[in-house]
């Protein structure tokens, strides 16, 4: 779900140039429910392999990771790991949801509404260990570092972000923004046209900019109070308070010291889990890292991957690879500094 305080945040829409030789924390997970939204069949099936394995976040990933390293620009996948326990609640209700949508793709499919299937295809999809380990695969053979958080990855992304290691925090939600992160950068995956939900219109979507630093100044509020606003519009964690939207939160916590005092105001039960969830986005669990480093892809091994075991055109994989390789090998500031 992610939280919904981006009304609040001072973006600009940039070129993709504007990463180049930049090293990028990318979110895993959400990359992969973007690529496995939107590289559907008119039915909202998933791409599949001759064995009917879901093919479509290996589509995505491919051919996003090519035309970002033509840019020069660095990318390292962040996953999650295992979530707290007061992430539970979200994790069912959003295996309901999921429920929910299947039934009704499988009614629109029934009734021939090619229309409605896709859409709550959509809602039914899941990342499940297969989609995590063939990402993975995919991601080691171009040569991109895989990390793993021992929780919530966009917190260790943030956390990568702080510490100087990477530019930004490469991911459509703004959690990476309560977690601390200085600058996120969205519409990575999916830049370029793409069809308006349920219309027969298309829309230019282009990366953005957010900086949160400067939002926070802007906004005469810091991190702490941020989290604040996060909790009652809502997060991964915990609903928020019905009603409650950015403007109003934000007016909020410029008038009241701490969250408690807020539902107290307000006359509403105050949960006590609430202060964990504060904590946690303000001290996440996350490994500390020093390097991380590049290398060029192996390109006998995915096309062994790609073509040979997921059944995708020899030709179209070789054709997006080889300026890959090529642009690396002759890039004027040469591997050595692309691999650090």
């Amino acid at each position: 779900m992610g939280t919904e305080i981006g009304p609040l945040l001072l973006r600009e829409e940039v070129e993709l140039e504007r990463f180049s030789g930049k090293i990028i924390a990318v979110d895993g997970h959400n990359t992969l429910y973007q690529f496995l939204s939107i590289i559907r069949g008119p039915d909202g099936h998933p791409l599949t392999n001759k064995e009917g394995k879901i093919t479509s976040h290996l589509s995505g990933l491919f051919y996003r990771i090519c035309n970002l390293l033509t840019f020069n620009i660095k990318p390292l996948f962040v996953f999650d790991g295992p979530p707290p326990k007061f992430k539970q609640k979200e994790i069912e209700a959003r295996r309901e949801r999921r429920q929910e949508f299947y039934e009704k793709y499988e009614e629109a499919l029934q009734s021939g509404n090619l229309e409605e299937a896709r859409k709550y295809a959509q809602g039914a999809l899941s990342v499940d260990e297969y989609i995590l380990s063939s990402a993975k695969k995919l991601i080691t053979l171009l040569g991109l570092p895989v990390i793993e958080a021992p929780s919530e990855g966009e917190a260790q992304a943030a956390y990568l972000n702080k510490i100087g290691l990477t530019y930004a925090v490469a991911s459509q939600d703004y959690d990476s923004a309560l977690f601390g992160a200085s600058l996120i950068a969205r519409n990575l995956a999916i830049s370029g046209r793409r069809k308006l939900p349920g219309k027969k219109a298309y829309v230019e979507v282009k990366p953005e900019l957010v900086d949160v630093v400067k939002s926070l100044s802007e906004l005469g509020i810091t991190l702490e109070q941020l989290v604040m606003v996060g909790i009652l519009v809502g997060t991964d964690f915990y609903e928020g308070v019905k009603g409650i939207g950015p403007k109003k939160a934000l007016s909020l916590v410029k008038t009241h010291s701490s969250l408690r005092a807020i539902f107290n105001e307000l006359k509403i039960p105050f949960p006590d889990y609430l202060e964990e969830v504060y904590n946690f986005f303000l001290n996440p669990p996350v490994k500390h890292i020093e390097t991380v480093s590049f290398s060029l892809p192996d390109k006998e091994k995915i096309i062994s991957f790609l073509v040979e075991e997921n059944n995708f055109s020899e030709e179209r994989v070789s054709n997006a690879l080889q300026p890959v390789i090529d642009s690396l090998s002759k890039r004027k500031t040469g591997l050595g500094r692309f691999m650090q």
